[in-house]
């Protein structure tokens, strides 16, 4: 969500003229996040987020967007997005696709406690179930290959401890893409900053940018290595968020033998991807007027944590 592409109020006024939602009152850019452009937009009709899409082929724009739109007519907590008048849900804005979804009022919460972790899991599990009638399938271009591909390329920088962490956590996670487990649409990235909450209430499920068709469960590992670990300097997970998010989550789709037998292995992988991912961006970044790189040593003490203990799912769960 830094700034890559900068867009002025007259290029976005005359691109909101396909739109039916009337004139342009305000732009504002949102300076956090590392992956597309967004603005804030307030029209005459409402009020929106704008997003330019800076690494994504447009080829696959359709998936997130169409996806989102499932979400929300299923009731999911998710930001419709607008169509233009042609019904198009993206078109190109100053060389980039971009699209306009509603904007959702809330606030992420940044030290979540047990029931935030409750709202989420709900909210998560009700997210899958909907998107098993989503028939649109996309590859997850932060899968395993791609892990491979990006721990080669940040090796030079890391000390000899992080290297050996990060190739055995690679070798470890191997065959984990080719493991059976049930796969539908995935957030990908449903950290605390990814959640608008209205008191205790999920009001949105926003950034969809790396959604795509994976294992439920590791979705659902990506968000308890964030939610869970929030707070604890270590990367270790606190058991009571832990039990309030899956049992919540489990209330709406109980998880299979299969993913409570892979379930440590699937932490890991979560970690591993976020740990991999944020040393990438740290040490070969993009060009972008503002630009934002998460911290990637939190990840790694999450990976090390996992990788040092077997984290097995509550009895209940």
């Amino acid at each position: 969500m830094s700034v890559y592409t900068a867009v002025s109020t007259d290029e976005l006024a005359a691109w909101l003229a396909r739109y039916p939602l009337g004139e342009l009152v305000e732009l504002a850019s949102i300076a956090a996040g590392i992956e597309n452009t967004n603005y804030f937009v307030t029209t005459t009709r409402g009020r929106y987020v704008l997003t330019l899409y800076e690494r994504m082929p447009a080829d696959e724009l359709p998936f997130y967007l169409n996806l989102m739109a499932h979400l929300a007519r299923a009731g999911v907590e998710v930001p419709m997005p607008a169509a233009d008048r042609t019904g198009a849900l993206f078109s190109t804005l100053n060389g980039r696709p971009a699209g306009l979804v509603a904007r959702i009022d809330g606030a992420a919460v940044e030290r979540p406690e047990p029931v935030h972790c409750a709202a989420v899991g709900g909210a998560l599990a009700r997210l899958h179930v909907a998107a098993q009638s989503y028939r649109a399938r996309l590859t997850n271009r932060r899968g395993p290959a791609w892990w491979r591909q990006a721990a080669r390329a940040v090796r030079p920088y890391l000390s000899a401890s992080q290297n050996e962490l990060l190739a055995g956590e690679v070798k470890f996670l191997a065959g984990l893409g080719r493991v059976r487990l049930p796969k539908g649409a995935i957030h990908g990235d449903l950290f605390c900053d990814n959640v608008l909450f209205t008191g205790t209430r999920v009001a949105g499920i926003i950034d969809f940018g790396f959604a795509a068709t994976d294992f439920l469960a590791y979705d659902l590992a990506i968000t308890v290595n964030d939610w869970c670990v929030a707070g604890n300097a270590d990367g270790s997970l606190d058991p009571a968020r832990v039990a309030a998010l899956l049992g919540a989550y489990s209330a709406v789709r109980p998880l299979t033998a299969d993913e409570r037998a892979l379930w440590p292995a699937l932490l890991r992988a979560a970690a591993l991807r976020f740990w991999v991912s944020r040393l990438y961006d740290l040490y070969l970044p993009r060009p972008g007027e503002l630009t934002h790189a998460h911290d990637p040593t939190p990840f790694e003490r999450i990976l090390r944590s996992r990788s040092g203990a077997a984290a097995a799912l509550p009895s209940d769960g």
